[in-house]
């Protein structure tokens, strides 16, 4: 009896994070459900040593969302301090006394084992190859933007801002994209984290404004304004490198503080100058004005810090914009294939999937390689949907005559086929180990070599419906493969 009791206290142990759902609290059971409640345990609640285990279970709890969305590294500080309170408890439950008792043990056993668990995740997602991929990564980029901006600028000279540089950097984050996380919510933060970073230093870089680009000489009463804005321009250039080190880890958090306040100052002096009686000049303190506002939203969000609420792929909200089309996508999918499969075209929620699209359109993916993907695999589902139902409803409505083109009627025939095919990669939930992935592609392969062979004879309505038929039968191909790519966030 006392084991069951135990058991509802420590459950199974560690599973690598599975159970504590990626970090969120453990739900706790109804207050009538409790075990206590249905049996009487061998030993009382408050034995020394079921005390001593029910707070080490209690902080254990405590420490587990941390440890499983934990994304640094082993010479990290919060590591150093998640490995010393876990040692600490696995040496608390070490001590706990059992008097020899069976049942305690079993749960001083249980206890060990779900601190041990938490330790041993702790240090594989600090030391896991990808996680020292994405490190890498990081620092080719950071060494590349401080030899090209960071260090010119702090010799007094001129940051080299070029497409060069700019190329670079996207190689930089392709690379990134390419590291696979294997699902664990540690490993995707970490790369959430450094393609979000990367994706704000290009957008700093790319989104410098030329020094000046008005004619002189200028009216006479409008030279100090210009020279003024000229100078802010400066500041603003020399402000912009300052956040780039920022974002990459090259200079100190303290130093956001000091920045916001530089830039906000020279926003006083912008909005201070009078142009109102040039247009040309007032244009060009917009501008800057712009520009200023754009590294004053950057640095918002580098001053955050390291913070789960950003960074954590499963609290994005583009994310989850996206993951609610996709679940509310497979719903409407699976009407559409059920009442297909009836026989009935009545379900046909064709503009609800349009106004699907139109709201993924809107989705702000942030310049972040991984979110835009993201999308776009949606609107292809979409999509996929969309030109299903609308052959389904050509098929329903085409009568032929006697008088029609065989080679006509045999491009009608295989989109005929084709339908019924998609259909089946529809609802096809597998690998591209799988035999009916294969053959799925073999009979696409087959009706791709059968509109090859119909020959229109110069019959123009013939090639276009030949024409489209091809990229239709394509297009499935290509969702097949993107549905079985193994593609991850």
């Amino acid at each position: 009896m006392a084991v069951r009791w135990l058991c509802s206290l420590f459950g199974k142990p560690f599973d690598g994070g599975k159970r504590m759902d990626h970090g969120a609290p453990q739900q706790q059971q109804p207050q009538h459900h409790h075990p206590m409640q249905q049996q009487q345990p061998l030993y009382h609640p408050q034995h020394p040593a079921m005390m001593r285990l029910y707070e080490v279970q209690k902080e254990v709890a405590s420490l587990g969302p941390q440890v499983c969305t934990f994304s640094g590294l082993q010479d990290d500080r919060d590591y150093k301090r998640l490995e010393r309170d876990l040692t600490r408890l696995l040496l608390d439950v070490d001590r706990v006394d059992t008097e020899g008792r069976g049942d305690l043990q079993a749960a001083r056993k249980k206890a060990a084992q779900e601190v041990e668990g938490l330790l041993r995740y702790l240090e594989e997602n600090a030391t896991h190859p990808s996680r020292l991929a994405i490190e890498q990564l990081s620092n080719e980029a950071r060494h590349l933007v401080d030899e090209r901006v960071v260090a010119p600028q702090r010799s007094g000279g001129v940051a080299e801002i070029n497409d060069e540089l700019v190329e670079a950097l996207q190689k930089i984050v392709l690379r990134l994209t390419q590291v696979k996380t294997e699902g664990r919510v540690p490993l995707r933060k970490a790369r959430y984290r450094a393609l979000t970073r990367l994706c704000a230093v290009q957008d700093v870089i790319e989104g410098r404004t030329p020094q000046q680009t008005l004619s002189l000489p200028l009216p006479g009463d409008t030279h100090q304004a210009v020279h003024c804005i000229n100078q802010v321009m400066v500041q603003v250039s020399m402000a912009r490198g300052q956040l780039v080190a920022l974002l990459t880890g090259l200079s100190g958090r303290d130093s956001c503080a000091h920045l916001s306040r530089v830039l906000m100052e020279l926003q006083v002096e912008l909005d201070a100058l009078d142009v109102s009686g040039n247009t040309a000049i007032r244009n060009y303190r917009k501008q800057v004005v712009e520009e200023i506002n754009g590294l004053l939203k950057h640095l918002d969000l580098e001053g955050e810090g390291d913070d789960t609420r950003r960074y954590d792929l499963a609290q994005n909200n583009s994310i989850r914009e996206i993951e609610a089309v996709r679940a509310h996508v497979s719903h409407l999918r699976e009407g559409i294939l059920r009442h297909c499969a009836m026989g009935d075209l009545g379900f046909r929620p064709k503009a609800e999937l349009v106004s699907l699209l139109s709201h993924l359109d809107q989705v702000d993916t942030a310049r972040n390689p991984c979110i835009r993907e993201a999308r776009r695999r949606a609107v292809v589902e979409v999509q996929a949907i969309i030109t299903f139902l609308d052959l389904r409803e050509a098929l329903a409505r085409r009568h032929p005559g006697p008088d029609e083109n065989p080679a006509h009627r045999s491009v009608w025939l295989v989109l005929g086929s084709l339908s019924d095919l998609q259909a089946q990669v529809l609802g096809f939930d597998g690998k591209r180990a799988d035999k009916s992935y294969m053959m799925l592609e073999e009979l696409l392969t087959k009706q791709l070599l059968a509109l090859d062979a119909v020959e229109p004879h110069g019959d123009e309505g013939t090639k276009a419906a030949r024409k489209q038929a091809v990229k239709f039968a394509q297009n499935i191909l290509n969702y097949l493969d993107m549905k079985t790519d193994e593609w991850e966030y």
